[in-house]
């Protein structure tokens, strides 16, 4: 059994700007503040992380902010929900493809590994035309500041629901960026970088994959065989 841990932004689905808004929304009325929201860079970060770098300089703790982090999570998915018919999100390209062929394999178990809440993945998935119960595991953003840790996470929950301990090599962690490399090497799970979100390829190439793949359509192929 392989367990194969989807990254969402970028490597699953392009939201078009919703996540920014709802966080603007939801810290203005948790925080009071957004910080300089405008020009941060979210990717490969999680949503914890995020809040943690852009509130620092007003003085809030990563500690701090995870005492709070369950209820940003709420609201955020509130105001995401209120002014989602704004907003617009699609599959990456072969995106939906894979993930439907992997859920009817009888040797794969498909998850996410995200740097989204919770709630805000369901609700991007949902906009773009996934159902966030094909995702059978997972570890989000409001969970860990580390994108690490969420890698950690998600392999524990694939271990309980398969019912033994899985080596790195039964994982398959696809993201769109270097951090997503980074996040899988901790696990020591196999690492794929997929050239459809924020990162450049030379940045990606520079993270040293154990696979590059210019798209999803190669996934199967290439990777899992």
């Amino acid at each position: 059994m392989k367990v194969v841990l989807f990254d969402i932004d970028g490597t699953l689905l392009v939201s078009r700007g919703i996540g920014r808004e709802a966080k603007r929304r939801a810290m203005l009325e948790c925080f009071g503040a957004t910080g300089d929201l405008d020009n941060h860079v979210f990717g490969g970060k999680t949503d914890w992380g995020i809040l943690a770098d852009l509130l620092a300089p007003l003085g809030y703790s990563s500690a701090a902010i995870g005492r709070e982090i369950d209820e940003y999570e709420a609201v955020m998915a509130r105001h995401m929900n209120a002014i989602r018919a704004d907003y617009t999100a699609e599959p990456v390209a072969h995106a939906m493809n894979l993930v439907q062929i992997l859920r009817e394999r009888q040797d794969a178990l498909v998850g996410l590994v995200s740097g989204n809440t919770s709630l805000t993945a369901a609700i991007k998935l949902e906009m773009a035309g996934f159902q966030p119960r094909w995702f059978l595991v997972g570890a989000f953003g409001n969970e860990s500041p580390e994108r690490a840790d969420l890698t950690r996470l998600a392999r524990e929950r694939a271990s309980d629901r398969l019912g033994r301990r899985l080596n790195g090599a039964d994982i398959f962690v696809i993201g769109d960026t270097p951090a997503d490399v980074e996040a899988a090497r901790a696990i020591d799970a196999v690492a794929v970088a997929v050239c459809t979100g924020y990162a450049k390829r030379e940045s990606l190439a520079d993270s040293k994959p154990d696979y590059l793949l210019d798209d999803l359509s190669g996934f199967l192929a290439r990777v899992l065989g």
